[in-house]
């Protein structure tokens, strides 16, 4: 039998509206799964980035012994810089790192009886893998000397620890709720179906192939997984700017730096459109796969 994709499309669109609120129940579940998935990713993304950030500020502390000269230390600088993990070293001076101290203290005792003879001249050393930090530091320990390098092992351990797992959470998390609205879609989809399977016998005796008869429901669950796309972005990005206009506007928050909507939207885009349509048509595939069996 001929394959015509004009009669395709005609019949998958016509089942779309013949089923109206089967479809609009499918179109409304899609999307709420969609909006979850959406959310939790662009939420992981965020905690991604900031713990990027984080992680680039994170920093070795190798001090400088008062009695070397400026080209001893100069040549120390250098030494580091040469390191393998190190992405850049920054020369603080002992002025600079009590201005810092100042800064970051709320004790105005100890910011009045402070000087600078109580601070050490030092090299900010920035890594580029925080997993290969203890590494580094004995590296730079063989520089400076055993007690001149201040390094937390703890808090590098923690932020790779922290990434490890948000990543293989929200993996997992994606994943399910991927499988979910595939599910979800697939038992709608049967449902309407279930009334044309006395038809779907009829075109399966009559010499239709299988391909015949389930390309318009492959047509179909691609129309729902794509208008379910469409209106599950409008609603992400409206959401996901709202939150970052209050995130942005509440002082306790303004640690929180959110990746604007603006420059993610295309991949953004991208991905809700193949969900989508792998949740559409994979939903159609599973619930026509059935009733082929006859």
């Amino acid at each position: 039998m001929k394959h015509d994709f004009s009669y395709f499309i005609r019949e998958g669109v016509g089942n779309l509206f013949s089923h109206g609120f089967m479809s609009f129940a499918t179109v409304g579940i899609t999307v709420a799964c969609l909006l979850i998935m959406g959310t939790f990713s662009l939420v992981a993304y965020n905690a991604e980035m900031l713990l990027r950030t984080l992680e680039s500020e994170y920093e070795i502390l190798a001090f400088i012994d008062d009695g070397n000269s400026a080209a001893q230390t100069q040549a120390i600088g250098r030494r580091i810089a040469e390191l393998p993990n190190v992405k850049s070293v920054e020369f603080i001076t002992r002025a600079e790192a009590m201005t810092a101290f100042e800064d970051r203290t709320l004790d105005d005792y100890l910011r009045a009886n402070i000087s600078e003879d109580m601070f050490r001249d030092r090299y900010a050393v920035f890594v580029n893998d925080l997993n290969l930090v203890n590494r580094t530091a004995d590296q730079v320990r063989a520089i400076v000397g055993e007690k001149n390098v201040r390094v937390d092992e703890d808090i590098a351990g923690g932020f790779i620890l922290v990434r490890n797992v948000a990543g293989v959470v929200s993996f997992a998390l994606i994943i399910i709720l991927l499988v979910v609205s595939v599910f979800i879609i697939s038992n709608t989809i049967r449902l309407t179906t279930f009334d044309r399977r006395d038809e779907i016998a009829i075109m399966k005796m009559v010499g239709a192939t299988n391909g015949f008869i389930r390309w318009p429901f492959v047509y179909e669950g691609f129309l729902l997984g794509l208008l379910s796309a469409i209106f599950a972005f409008a609603l992400q990005w409206l959401i996901y700017a709202s939150v970052a206009k209050g995130i942005d506007a509440a002082d306790t928050l303004k640690f929180l730096d959110v990746v604007p909507f603006g420059s993610i939207w295309r991949p953004v885009a991208a991905i809700f459109g193949g969900a989508g349509m792998v949740i559409g048509i994979g939903g159609s595939l599973t619930a026509i796969h059935k009733f082929l069996q006859v």
